[in-house]
C-alpha cells in the first residue's frame, strides 16, 4: 500500500490550526506539535489579564478541536530543532517525528530589546499564563494597597505602567483604568481606587501608530478621558521592582507591563537560515524556507511583504490567510502541481478597543470611532472565537460588564509574585 504524505504542523495558534483545518479531506497523515494543550484567542487574551474574561471562555483544548480528524495527531510536546536532512522534528526527552512536509506556525513572544533582565519586573502578554500572572499582579497591588500605612509605599501600589502604546498596550491600559476607577470603589475600605495611576509610556510620537492619525489621537483622547497618563516619545531605560526610569525621570511603580514588542521564536535558528533583528525567518513569496521547498513557515514566525511593500503584520487573521494559502499549496502538489502562486495578503482592516464603549476601526476605505466602533469590535470577536459555548459565554461576561460595570474574574489564583515580593507581603 502507499504510504501517505505525513505532515507535521508546529503550532496550534492560528495559523497552523487554519492549517490543519483546511486539510480536511486531503490523502495526508498530519502530525500537530504544539507545547502547550489549547487553543488560545490570543485578541481577547488582555482581558483575562484584566479580570473581565476567564481563561476557559478564550481557550479550547486542541484535541476537543480535531477529535472529528482521526487522519491528525496531536503531540503535547516542546520542539528543540529540526533536522533538515533526514526531515525529523526533534523534541524534547530525544523522541523525534518524521515528515515530508513541514509547517512552522511557532508564534512569538515578547522582546526587550536587549535588556532581557527586565522581564521579571514587567511581564509581556503572549499566553494564558502570562494572562493569569498579570491578572495576580495587578489584584494583588490593590491588596497590598488595602493594608498599606505607608502613603508613597500605598500610592507606589496603585500606580501601574503599561509600556507600549500598540493594540495590547491601548486595551491594557483603558481596561485598567475602567477596572480601577469603576469596578472596585465599592469593594475597598482603606483606599480609594479612583486615584489609581495609569501610565501609558511609548517611545513613539503617539498611541495606535499603525492606525490612520485621527484615530491615533482620537484614542488618546479617549485614554485619557478615562484617566490614562499618556507619555510620548521617551522610550523606557530601566526597569525595576520599585519602578521606571523614562526621560532621565524616575516613576515608583509596583505592577509594570510589557507592550513594547516581540520576539519570533527560535525556527530561523533551527534552520540556520536567514531572518531579521526579531527573529523572523526570510521566507519565499510562497511562504517555503529558501533552500528548504519542503518546509512552510506562518504567523509571527516569518517577515514577509504585503502586495504594498509593507510588512504584514503579525496578527490573527493574517496568520489565517497563510494557514489557507499553505494547505492549498500543500494539496496543488500532491495533486502534481509543481509551481505555487506569491502568497497575496488582504488587509481586511485593524480594531482596538480603548475601553468600555470606546474603540477604532481602520477599514482603509471607511474609518469608525467610539460606541459604534465599539459594537461592531465586540461582535467580530464574538464571531471568531471558537465555540458556540465561549461565544455565548464572552458576550454573557461583557453584557454583564457593560450593564453592571462588574468584572467576574477577579480571583487571585497562587502562583510567582512580582520579584521582590511574597504572595503575603
Amino acid at each position: 500500500m502507499l504510504e501517505r504524505h505525513r505532515i507535521v504542523v508546529v503550532g496550534a495558534g492560528f495559523g497552523g490550526l487554519e492549517t490543519v483545518y483546511r486539510l480536511a479531506g486531503a490523502p495526508v497523515d498530519i502530525t500537530l506539535i504544539d507545547r502547550r494543550n489549547h487553543h488560545l484567542f490570543q485578541p481577547l487574551l488582555y482581558q483575562v489579564a484584566t479580570a473581565s474574561l476567564a481563561t476557559s471562555e478564550i481557550a479550547l483544548p486542541i484535541r476537543h478541536l480535531l477529535r472529528n480528524r482521526p487522519e491528525v495527531t496531536t503531540l503535547l510536546a516542546t520542539v528543540t530543532g529540526i533536522d533538515t536532512e533526514t526531515r525529523r522534528v526533534l523534541l524534547e526527552g530525544g523522541d523525534s517525528v518524521s515528515y515530508n512536509t513541514l509547517v512552522l506556525a511557532t508564534g512569538a513572544r515578547h522582546a526587550y530589546f536587549g535588556h532581557d533582565e527586565w522581564e521579571p519586573f514587567a511581564p509581556g502578554l503572549k499566553t494564558l499564563e502570562d494572562g493569569t500572572t498579570i491578572r495576580r499582579r495587578l489584584l494583588l497591588a490593590f491588596e497590598r494597597a488595602e493594608r498599606e500605612s505607608d502613603l508613597r509605599r500605598r500610592d507606589a501600589q496603585l500606580t501601574f505602567v503599561v509600556v507600549g502604546a500598540g493594540p495590547t498596550g491601548v486595551e491594557l491600559a483603558g481596561t485598567i483604568a475602567e477596572l480601577a476607577k469603576v469596578t472596585m470603589p465599592p469593594d475597598f475600605r482603606n483606599i480609594d481606587t479612583r486615584k489609581t495611576r495609569v501610565i501609558l509610556i511609548e517611545a513613539g510620537s503617539r498611541v495606535l501608530a499603525g492606525f490612520a492619525e485621527d484615530l491615533s489621537a482620537y484614542a488618546q483622547r479617549s485614554l485619557e478621558r478615562i484617566g490614562v497618563e499618556v507619555i510620548l516619545g521617551q522610550p523606557v531605560s530601566e526597569c525595576t521592582a520599585d519602578g521606571v526610569v523614562y526621560g532621565g525621570k524616575k516613576l515608583e511603580a509596583k505592577t509594570i507591563l510589557w507592550a513594547a514588542g516581540v520576539r519570533a521564536s527560535p525556527a530561523a535558528e533551527w534552520l540556520g537560515a536567514a531572518h531579521d533583528r526579531a527573529g523572523r525567518l526570510n521566507v519565499s513569496p510562497d511562504l517555503t524556507v529558501p533552500e528548504h521547498p519542503e518546509i512552510f513557515a506562518i504567523g509571527d514566525t516569518i517577515s514577509i511583504a504585503a502586495p504594498d511593500g509593507s510588512p504584514v503584520p503579525g496578527i490573527a487573521p493574517a496568520a489565517k490567510q497563510q494557514g489557507r494559502f499553505v494547505a492549498e499549496a500543500i494539496k496543488s502538489r500532491l495533486q502534481g502541481h509543481a509551481s505555487i502562486a506569491p502568497f497575496r495578503y488582504k488587509h481586511d482592516g485593524s480594531l482596538a478597543q480603548i475601553g468600555k464603549r470606546r474603540a477604532v476601526i481602520d477599514f482603509g476605505w471607511i474609518k469608525l470611532r467610539g460606541a459604534l466602533a465599539w459594537w461592531i469590535w465586540g461582535i467580530a470577536h464574538i464571531y471568531f472565537l471558537i465555540g458556540v459555548r465561549n461565544r455565548l459565554s464572552v458576550a454573557i461576561s461583557w453584557w454583564w460588564i457593560y450593564t453592571r460595570d462588574q468584572r467576574s474574574a477577579r480571583l487571585i489564583t497562587q502562583g510567582r509574585s512580582a520579584p521582590g515580593q511574597t504572595e503575603s507581603s
